[in-house]
């Protein structure tokens, strides 16, 4: 009896150390490494949201006939504002791309708005228009900085995902999958700027 009590002391504690080179406790902590990631760049995505009205109220009084563009960074704006995001949208691929193909909607309408400012030199002496600018590109910075620490996040969460023995927990204990990463969903992105003199 004593022998039996003893070998299932020892099963149990091969058991625990065993346990601990399943990755449980890893996967589950870059999965959250992973939606603190998501969470940040949410984030910043809210401050850029917030800035836009403003933003935009400064160049309509000195640009009042540029309306086609005021008009396109409002629309933008509000596509973002309709739907739905939180930390659920990194699981769906689906919705992730049409965050993302949303985000660069925005990104472009405000690259056309600040192509504009750059015909009234009285908006671009502006304080106020400065102030917003410069917190506009510090957003877009902060945003490019959440975005990669996102991907990285991505990154060691899908290698433990795929990597053996830790693939087994994942797909059998935890039913977790590799994540979709951000891509490049404007294709003008991709290619080099012209710049001319």
């Amino acid at each position: 009896m004593k022998d039996v009590r003893k070998l299932w002391i020892v099963a149990l504690f091969i058991l625990i150390f065993a346990m601990g080179g399943c990755g449980y406790n890893a996967i589950q902590g870059l999965d959250e490494d992973v939606k603190g990631a998501w969470s940040e760049g949410e984030n910043q995505y809210q401050r850029r949201f917030d800035l836009i009205p403003n933003l935009v109220e400064v160049v309509k009084g000195y640009a009042a006939h540029e309306k086609e563009t005021l008009t396109q960074v409002v629309e933008a704006r509000s596509k973002i504002s309709q739907m739905k995001i939180g930390s659920d949208i990194i699981d769906n691929p689906d919705r992730l791309r049409q965050f993302q193909q949303s985000q660069g909607e925005l990104s472009s309408a405000l690259s056309r708005l600040m192509v504009i400012v750059e015909r009234y030199p009285d908006l671009k002496a502006n304080q106020n228009f400065r102030d917003l600018q410069a917190q506009l590109e510090g957003t877009e910075n902060r945003i490019t900085v959440a975005r990669r620490r996102y991907i990285e996040a991505i990154k060691a969460f899908n290698k433990k995902v795929r990597y053996f023995p830790t693939n087994i927990t994942a797909k059998h204990i935890l039913h977790m999958e590799v994540r979709e990463n951000f891509t490049v969903t404007d294709e003008a992105a991709t290619q080099a700027p012209k710049v001319e003199f």
